[in-house]
């Protein structure tokens, strides 16, 4: 191993590293892994940058401007609002909201589909009162395995694609529907498996929450309360609180006055005016504050009383994977929106909450309860990635502006399937005809780019390559090689599949795609075989990212409103990700041969 081997992979190895840490946003990681080979002189000063000049780069932005487009038209809506017949019992309900999701990500950007559908799928959970839970975690990976079906659906697909497009003695970069051969029967396929059994394997402490009452299915709400002197808890033994209130209601930990938090012992007497960190559901909430006598913090209760209007509302939203309040805190929240937000109490799965909420960033995937006036939190809402879970009906839509909006899509896909034009130009100039239509507003088109995924791949194409010009991509293939060396080629392809799928569950599947794709080519070199079989089951396996809610951005969006923990996802998702195997590969094999 050389020395700039040796450099690239310890890089390239920290930067994996952090990105399943997750303590740095995967942006800046992936932005100091870039600079730090061109600081040591692997990656040259003026190819630093061109990354972001990519046609995959380009294509992403393009498809989340294009997604839109779509539901500002109201063409996913009116699919949507077909689904309420079919609600008739679970495994319909799944399935009918599966089928939906998949078809909206197979020709839009996934998480765009999910979010859109999320809402509905809450409505029409609380509709027939059953726990969000058995909904959340299917609908998730529907929209992941739509996405496999065409070259826009998913990052990886677009990333493969143009990869194979600069490879020498190529056909040029696979096709828009060249995905679906394979990706279309393994969508299908794991569509099938999550809706007639696979979310029976959900945990049952998860289906039987009896928060099933509220509308998101949030498991508990971590909020701040004060003791009056006239509450019924004044005396009262902390350890004996979840008791007295059929435990409806938990104190976590005391907050003193100079606002530090700690663990109180279950013998301490509680006193007027002490304050409290507490867990309690949802759904009983409200109720527990007027039957114990307790009152929101003084500091939460003045925010709420300067707000300037009566007509308050109070409203559910869920923490995007893009939203700007990520790894923020409340304070942040407070200024962005202006005052209008009042953050009461915050909800998460995973890991427990033992600190003051105004010192909680907040994580993809939590839950908040907020105050306000309803029209201001709708638009602090749009501003700050945040997703409306009170699941109100759908607007009325006019179907001219859907076929308007489907008949631009279909030109853009004409133009790029004929090859009249490069696929990341026949997409802006959907945009621009979405623009002067009127279909998209000006100002919604650079709000809808996901940048901090533009800026991971702008700034890992080069280090991909610069894995691949120092010869790191050519010891990671003759590593796998040596390790199959003598099987057949099946096991080969599955092996790439299974190795990509187990890097995409930790981090971003874009940035695994990026990793893999020079492996996948080498492997296909050193066979003296054709890349594409390798280059496909890049694709796959790197979105497939089904064990963690970490490895894909709808995975994290479900996560609080379907009241999950961290180890719920691999129950559904690794037999799922068997399936897929043992599906995909020999397929593969059979649509692009050696």
């Amino acid at each position: 191993m050389t020395n700039d081997q040796a450099i690239a992979f310890s890089v390239l190895s920290l930067t994996l590293v952090l990105f399943a840490w997750g303590k740095w946003r995967y942006d800046v990681v992936a932005a100091g892994a870039l600079f730090t080979l061109v600081a040591v002189g692997i990656v040259e000063p003026q190819q630093a940058l061109v990354g972001f000049g990519h046609p995959a780069v380009i294509t992403v932005a393009a498809v989340l401007v294009i997604s839109r487009a779509l539901r500002n038209s109201g063409a996913v809506s009116l699919l949507a609002r077909q689904l309420k017949p079919f609600a008739v019992n679970p495994t319909a309900h799944v399935l009918s909201l599966c089928v939906v999701v998949a078809i909206c990500s197979a020709f839009m950007n996934n998480v765009g589909a999910l979010a859109l559908l999320l809402p509905v799928a809450l409505k029409s959970a609380a509709e027939r009162k059953c726990s969000p839970a058995i909904i959340m975690m299917p609908l998730a990976f529907a929209s992941i395995l739509g996405g496999m079906v065409t070259m826009i659906g998913t990052p990886p697909n677009i990333i493969i694609a143009t990869y194979r497009g600069g490879l020498e003695g190529t056909a040029g970069p696979f096709g828009m529907f060249d995905f679906s051969p394979v990706g279309g029967v393994v969508a299908v396929g794991g569509v099938i498996f999550v809706a007639l059994g696979g979310w029976r394997l959900i945990p049952r402490r998860v289906n039987e929450s009896p928060a099933h009452e509220a509308l998101a299915g949030i498991g508990e709400y971590i909020t701040e309360v004060r003791i009056p002197e006239t509450s019924k808890l004044v005396g009262e033994r902390v350890g004996q609180i979840e008791e007295l209130s059929g435990e409806r209601l938990e104190l976590i930990g005391r907050i003193d006055r100079g606002g530090r938090f700690s663990r109180s012992s279950p013998r301490h007497a509680i006193e007027p005016a002490e304050q409290f960190l507490v867990k309690a559901d949802p759904a009983h909430l409200s109720d527990l504050l007027n039957e114990y006598g307790l009152e929101l913090t003084r500091s939460t209760q003045r925010r709420i009383d300067n707000l300037e209007t009566r007509d308050h509302a109070f409203l559910e939203a869920v923490v995007t994977p893009g939203s700007p309040l990520v790894g923020r805190d409340r304070q942040y929240l407070r200024r962005r929106s202006a005052g209008a937000a009042v953050l009461l109490a915050i909800a998460r799965q995973g890991r427990p909450i033992r600190r003051r909420l105004a010192d909680v960033p907040f994580r993809a995937g939590d839950v908040l309860l907020l105050q306000g006036e309803e029209e201001d939190l709708e638009t602090t809402f749009g501003r700050l990635g945040l997703l409306t879970l009170e699941g109100r009906d759908l607007a009325v839509v006019r179907f001219g502006r859907i076929a308007e909006a489907l008949a631009i899509f279909a030109v853009a896909i004409g133009l790029a399937i004929a090859g009249l034009l490069p696929t990341p130009i026949a997409f802006l100039g959907a945009i621009l005809a979405y623009v002067v239509v009127g279909i998209l507003p000006a100002r919604e088109i650079y709000r809808e780019i996901d940048w901090p995924i533009i800026v991971l791949l702008g700034a890992l194409l080069p280090v991909s390559e610069a894995l691949q010009s120092t010869g790191g991509s050519a010891l990671l293939a003759n590593a796998i090689l040596h390790l199959t060396s003598g099987l057949p080629a099946v096991i080969v392809v599955g092996l790439v599949m299974v190795a990509t799928m187990c890097l995409s569950d930790v981090i971003n599947n874009a940035a695994t795609a990026l990793v893999m794709a020079p492996v996948a080519v080498q492997i296909g070199t050193a066979l003296e075989v054709s890349a594409d079989p390798f280059l496909m089951a890049v694709a796959v396996g790197a979105s497939c990212a089904f064990l963690t809610p970490i490895g894909h951005q709808s995975n994290a969006l479900v996560m609080g409103p379907g009241g999950y923990h961290f180890g719920d996802y691999w129950r559904m998702g690794l037999p799922l990700e068997i399936l897929i195997v043992l599906v995909a590969t020999p397929l593969i094999l059979l649509v692009w041969p050696l």
